[in-house]
């Protein structure tokens, strides 16, 4: 039987124990999502404008 004595005594949702294995900028990761959220919104917006002038 092996513990491990980093979780011997923490609770399991606990984020002392978290061991961070893939350090993220979140700077940039919430640019990034930013960024493609407005793209698709100014996607969708400008098909909606051309298609309403087009029909007209």
């Amino acid at each position: 039987m092996s513990t491990s004595s980093q979780t011997h005594n923490t609770p399991k949702d606990d984020p002392r124990a978290h061991i961070n294995e893939e350090p993220r900028n979140d700077l940039i990761d919430v640019g990034v999502g930013f960024m493609v959220m407005f793209g698709l919104l100014f996607v969708m917006a400008t098909a909606a404008t051309i298609i309403q002038v087009v029909t007209k």
